[in-house]
């Protein structure tokens, strides 16, 4: 705990992290699958980012926010599962306050530059299959870098706040986490002051950035369906084909952020080890199943890939 001699209230300089909890025994063993699911991940991801970039056919927007996001995943899972593997493997359970405070920002911040691309990548779709002809006009590549410096940016001045949020408060209950990496929701509860502050600050960039960002992807999926349903069963079949990769994307990266935020805010506090598959799920999964999902759905990359590895298509067919 973090109670002085007196009882007084002391500042945090270190975190325990526990892994997972009521499985601290099983942990071991659960390390290897986690850590091929890593590398798999940054192989997968690394792969995509150096066929677009070697294939100068692949220099268009589509590709280019691909290469985008698959950086981002790479990043978002090795800002935690070293960290992760070291628990389970090596029982190095302690994290220093400001490497807490690093991962943590880290974290967030990655994962509102990931939502921007997402949303990106939608309004691609959108130009693309609303308005074909200004496609070029509208997405030229040195608006698609700055919509990727914008990204950045938003990312880092919405989670600039954090350090300083989360410096203000005294510790003095424990220094217990419940994950297995820091995170903004598990750490400001083990604070003893009045947290609304952070509660406050939470909310609004959940709500101006992952709200605002699924609520336009969402907006820009009607107006593409409303296209669609016009033309040609075959135009149809294509269009949907070009829009299938970012919708699983869009499922696969909010769908376990969601449930890990409600679970936070709304969930029992005996109920610990479903925030933490959450939050393991929410940081390995999409970095995992983002390259499979292109690599299969995306005809361009899936040739590629195939080539790269000294395999034709021809002889994969039957």
């Amino acid at each position: 705990t973090m109670v002085g001699p007196n009882g007084n209230e002391s500042s945090a300089t270190y975190f325990i992290l526990i892994g997972l909890p009521g499985l601290e025994e099983a942990q071991f063993w659960l390390a290897f699958p986690l850590c091929s699911l890593y590398l798999i991940a940054v192989l997968g991801n690394l792969t995509i980012i150096y066929i677009v970039r070697t294939e100068h056919s692949l220099h268009e927007p589509m590709y280019i926010f691909l290469c985008m996001l698959s950086g981002l995943d790479v990043l978002i899972s090795t800002s935690s599962m070293p960290k992760m593997m070291a628990i389970f493997w090596f029982n190095s359970t302690t994290i220093q306050f400001d490497a807490c405070l690093l991962q943590m920002f880290a974290i967030h911040s990655l994962s509102g530059m990931e939502s921007t691309v997402l949303l990106a990548m939608a309004f691609d779709r959108y130009v693309a299959i609303c308005h074909p002809l200004r496609h070029a006009t509208v997405l030229t590549l040195p608006r698609v870098t700055k919509i990727g410096m914008a990204a950045v940016v938003r990312g880092v001045a919405l989670m600039a706040p954090l350090p300083v949020f989360i410096k203000r408060l005294p510790f003095c209950r424990s220094n217990i986490l419940s994950h297995s990496y820091c995170l903004h929701q598990d750490v400001m509860k083990l604070a003893c002051a009045d947290i609304h502050v952070n509660i406050i600050y939470g909310l609004i960039v959940i709500i101006s950035a992952i709200g605002l960002d699924s609520l336009l992807i969402s907006l820009s999926y009607l107006l593409i369906l409303k296209t669609v349903l016009g033309l040609t069963r075959e135009a149809q079949a294509k269009a949907f084909g070009t829009c299938v990769s970012h919708v699983c994307a869009v499922f696969i990266f909010y769908v376990p952020f969601i449930g890990l935020s409600m679970v936070h805010r709304f969930g029992k506090q005996h109920d610990s080890l479903l925030p933490v598959i959450l939050a393991n799920t929410y940081l390995l999964v999409p970095p995992v199943l983002n390259p499979i999902v292109y690599g299969v759905k995306t005809k361009e990359i899936r040739q590629r890939i195939l080539r790269l590895f000294h395999v034709t298509t021809h002889t994969l067919d039957p």
